[in-house]
């Protein structure tokens, strides 16, 4: 499953439209969980309730889980931290959120008041996981070059240049010319690079390169994903289920 942002909508669709078996089946989620929409702790409740999970940090987890350890928030609740604001300011009925320019939002939100199944979700979260199958799961992906092992622990869930070189690569090579990776895998599952920047609301693939951030965080929708099938389930378009809220702020 790719990047969810506070859609909790999408998740329960998703789950539901595949027929997920919460007991038996296996979900590995890749990150982005976070920022969005302002259904963040519905999003981690639901995912707590999953037997087999293998959850994976994003970029906007990494942020939160700072916030967690620190009472800090790094991008002061910028790029969509508003939605995360506001699901677990509700929750723990709490009011106390405004924006002011230049430092962000001020709002009456502590780490203390994060339950603590959800401070131990994103602490324990993965960085990359590899099934022995050999395919790789990782938020943003890695710098090709390098070996796997050899990355900063930052690029599994910032470094889109994987992503973006694989796909300038096919566009621009000759068709037998070989995209080489410097740590072979059979398959590579991505996020945090959405395919509507391309216009496509699917997930897409580049040599052995799934990206499965449909864009579930924007106007996109979100996608799970059979790995051996290759079936995927999608649901309606986030904007359009969550239509009452207008400008957010991702």
């Amino acid at each position: 499953m790719g990047d969810i942002h506070g859609a909790f909508n999408a998740l329960a669709q998703c789950l539901e439209r595949s027929g997920f078996d919460y007991e038996n089946d296996i979900l590995i989620q890749l990150g982005d969980i976070t920022d969005g929409y302002p259904h963040v702790y519905e999003c981690v409740e639901e995912l707590l309730k999953i037997k087999n999970l293998i959850a994976i940090i994003g970029n906007h987890d990494a942020w939160f889980m700072e916030f967690i350890n620190s009472d800090f928030h790094p991008y002061y609740w910028g790029y969509g931290g508003k939605g995360t604001l506001i699901s677990y300011l509700k929750n723990c009925c709490k009011e106390g959120i405004y924006f002011a320019t230049g430092s962000g939002f001020k709002t009456s939100l502590v780490s203390k008041d994060i339950p603590q199944t959800h401070k131990d979700f994103f602490n324990n979260q993965m960085l990359y996981h590899i099934d022995k199958k050999r395919r790789c799961f990782v938020h943003a992906g890695f710098n090709r070059y390098l070996s796997f092992g050899e990355q900063r622990e930052a690029d599994y869930y910032w470094d889109r240049s994987l992503w973006n070189q694989a796909l300038e690569h096919k566009a621009t090579s000759n068709k037998k010319e070989h995209f080489e990776i410097a740590t072979n895998f059979r398959e590579i599952y991505i996020g945090h690079s959405p395919t509507t920047r391309w216009g496509q609301n699917k997930p897409m693939k580049a040599y052995n390169i799934i990206n499965m951030d449909t864009g579930a965080g924007h106007s996109g929708r979100l996608t799970i994903l059979d790995v051996d099938s290759k079936e995927f389930w999608q649901s309606d378009s986030v904007e359009e289920l969550y239509i009452e809220i207008s400008g957010h702020d991702y």
